[in-house]
């Protein structure tokens, strides 16, 4: 397993924990921290001993976006390689074959509010705050945030986060749909990881079917999302798992309805 310099990868059982390591710069992702993400989540996406994925960053940020002191001293050749490099890394997260579960335990700003769009379940504590300031900056979010944002927060909502460069407690994404939970800053690692080994513990074929059909439903092809849906479920229908908890479940109705009588 590799040796990482700026985030930690944590293995237990089924669940897989990488923790953001700059504390001192609240967790603000510089290059080699960049090339590390996309390592760990494509390293986890080929394991299929893992589950799910929780991340989270050490300290009181979960990740303050891009280190802007190298983030300025960039050339614009050197700019376009960390976007491009960017765009890889999102990904990595996003179409990870396990669900991610973003455990958000402070700052999440620019690419790191982008950062958690790509995950698949939020859970923050009641200090973390999320934002996309860049506009502070006289910029735009480059790591999908203008796109991903609207997906999951609609048009409106994200005009004025992206327009405004707010930087909003977690607490008021929960009725958008963006952060799933709020919990004390104690409970934060136990629920992501209560949450992480629920979901690892069932069919992986079954939870990467599901993650794939909820990513293409955003698209708006109703049709071809069915028919994915059809697929997926034949597939799992017809899988020893499938056809073993069916009778399972069967066995077990016939015999409550004859204990009833």
């Amino acid at each position: 397993m590799s040796v990482y310099q700026t985030l930690t990868l944590e293995i237990s059982g089924r669940v897989a924990v990488v923790t953001f390591r700059r504390a001192d710069q609240l967790n603000a992702m510089n290059r080699l921290m960049q090339s590390e993400i996309t390592e760990v989540f494509e390293v986890l996406s080929k394991d299929d001993g893992v589950g799910a994925i929780v991340v989270t960053g050490e300290g009181r940020g979960f990740m303050a976006g891009a280190d802007i002191k190298e983030y300025a001293a960039q050339t614009a050749i050197e700019f376009d390689a960390f976007q491009a490099a960017g765009t890889r890394m999102y990904a990595a997260v996003e179409q990870n074959r396990q669900p991610v579960i973003a455990a958000v335990n402070g700052f999440a700003l620019g690419g790191g509010m982008e950062l958690v769009l790509c995950c698949d379940i939020v859970i923050a504590n009641q200090f973390a705050k999320l934002g996309l300031p860049e506009i502070k900056l006289g910029l735009i979010p480059g790591g999908g945030g203008t796109q991903r944002s609207v997906q999951k927060l609609g048009r409106n909502r994200a005009n004025l986060l992206l327009m405004t460069g707010a930087i909003v407690p977690a607490s008021e994404f929960v009725g958008a749909g963006l952060v799933n939970e709020i919990v004390d800053a104690e409970r934060l690692m136990p629920r992501a990881l209560e949450l992480a080994e629920m979901i690892a513990a069932e069919p992986a074929a079954a939870i990467e079917g599901l993650k794939a059909l909820t990513a293409h439903a955003v698209s708006g092809d109703l049709a071809g999302g069915l028919a994915m849906e059809r697929d997926v479920l034949g597939g799992l229908y017809r899988s020893e798992i499938g056809q073993r908890r069916v009778k399972e479940f069967a066995e077990k109705s016939a015999a409550r309805a004859k204990a009833a009588k």
